[in-house]
């Protein structure tokens, strides 16, 4: 008797593999492989400070204001450190930069343990770190950005996209949750500690990486430099509305700076690292899934729809009276974040040529820091003015709005197709032709 049913096919396996992240960046690339680690065990870290920062100035002042002002500390130097830390970028030695900022933050860290080891802590310590932190990060991460596209593969930008956001929220869902235990079992200074460690264990592995000089064609950090570039991202309107759009979504819509508020009038205090830890869990819900992101073209289109239902996701948990939606919907504003997250870092790294990139990741630092700053102090100030819960559905409610207008006035931005875009062809091509000189076979002597 034959067997008339079906042959199984290994349709189910090949479908979980086009949807599990792309490790192909991981696999081909060591320097991809030493700078994810680092940034890994980095992030860990620093998110153990993200929340014990706020924590420290909500006991010593008791003042959502105070918690909100760190944003605008954090502004000014972010600012004039990212601009110039983007001129930086395309002169010096990138990884050397990495380094040397990656030092400067361990300091900043062994700082703040020492002030929360004094019998009666300084609240300015903790407001002018943050104003240091702020500059060295403004340097190092456009150094970072103008990195990733000379160790990975053109093709494999956005699998690369993907993993690095998934490092980022390995870090903020860990750290958070831990950083919640450790605050109130250990205290601030055991958090800021394990801060230190982290940075310690980071720039070991960054002394691992190969050196990344200034490409020949790059410009001189000088504020001419820094014009140039801004004209450049002037003229690339699809660029520009990829950073008007986030800044419009984190400008109204991050609770970040009120959640210890919020979980104290929710009457569960216990839930404050939870919900810090609820966005990158969101993230990371996205990026263990990524595989489909290398299937969309229309990348313009998938920031808009993204940052706007962050904004829904948002006005949902101020309305929420209830702790568990809270954290629902923080972590569907997560996930929808890193879907724009994504795709704007392909259309950034796939479009921009390698003499620009440092100059227009300092841009893109401004792009998705400022307006995480402002929405601090913005969010702080309408918490102590209106209530925390009427600051965050309020907050996500503008956020829908000035999305959908931005979305209206910027046709390239919703036009925009990886495959045909002139620039990503160009940029394509560029890469393409560099990948085939270096291939190529060197001639004999007879042959020449």
């Amino acid at each position: 008797m034959t067997d008339d049913s079906p042959t199984p096919t290994p349709a189910p396996r090949s479908r979980l593999r086009a949807v599990l992240p792309d490790l192909a960046p991981w696999r081909a690339s060591a320097d991809f492989r030493k700078l994810w680690l680092a940034g890994l065990i980095s992030y860990f870290g620093s998110f153990l400070t993200f929340v014990a920062l706020p924590v420290q100035i909500k006991e010593l002042t008791g003042s959502a204001a105070a918690v909100g002002a760190i944003g605008a500390v954090e502004l000014v130097p972010l600012i004039v450190f990212g601009l110039y830390g983007g001129a930086l970028a395309d002169a010096l030695d990138k990884r050397k930069l990495i380094l040397w900022t990656e030092v400067g933050q361990g300091l900043l860290s062994a700082a703040l343990l020492v002030n929360a080891l004094l019998p009666s802590p300084a609240v300015w310590p903790l407001y002018a770190v943050a104003a240091v932190s702020s500059a060295l990060v403004s340097v190092q991460r456009p150094a970072l950005d103008a990195l990733w596209p000379r160790i990975v593969a053109h093709d494999h930008l956005p699998a690369a996209a993907s993993l690095n956001a998934l490092r980022w929220q390995a870090g903020g869902v860990a750290g958070p949750a831990l950083a919640g235990v450790v605050v109130a079992y250990a205290g601030l200074g055991w958090a800021y500690g394990a801060d230190l460690l982290t940075f310690a264990a980071s720039v070991l592995l960054t002394l691992g990486i190969a050196p990344s000089p200034a490409s020949h064609e790059a410009a001189k950090p000088s504020l001419k430099a820094i014009a140039e570039g801004a004209r450049y991202a002037w003229s690339r309107k699809e660029l520009l509305g990829t950073y008007v759009i986030d800044i419009a979504a984190m400008l109204f819509a991050l609770p970040l700076a009120v959640l210890p508020f919020l979980a104290d009038e929710l009457d569960a205090p216990w839930s404050l690292g939870l919900m810090y830890a609820a966005v990158p869990a969101g993230a990371m819900l996205v990026s263990l899934t990524s595989g489909w992101t290398s299937r969309v073209h229309r990348h313009g289109r998938a920031v808009v729809l993204s940052a706007a239902l962050w904004g829904v996701a948002i006005m949902a948990a101020g309305v929420s009276g209830n702790v568990w939606l809270v954290l629902l919907f923080l972590i569907l504003g997560g996930a929808a974040d890193m879907v724009s997250g994504i795709f704007r870092g392909v259309m950034w790294n796939q479009t921009i040529p390698d003499e620009l990139r440092g100059r227009l990741a300092g841009i893109e630092l401004l792009s998705y820091s400022v307006g995480p700053q402002l929405g601090q102090t913005y969010m702080g100030g309408v918490a102590a003015w209106k209530g925390v819960r009427t600051s965050i559905w309020s907050g996500g409610l503008l956020c829908v709005g000035a999305v959908g207008l931005l979305a209206l006035c910027l046709p390239k931005l919703m036009s925009y197709d990886a495959r045909t875009n002139e620039h990503a062809v160009r940029v394509r091509e560029q890469r393409a032709a560099a990948a085939s000189a270096t291939t190529a076979p060197v001639p004999s002597p007879a042959e020449s």
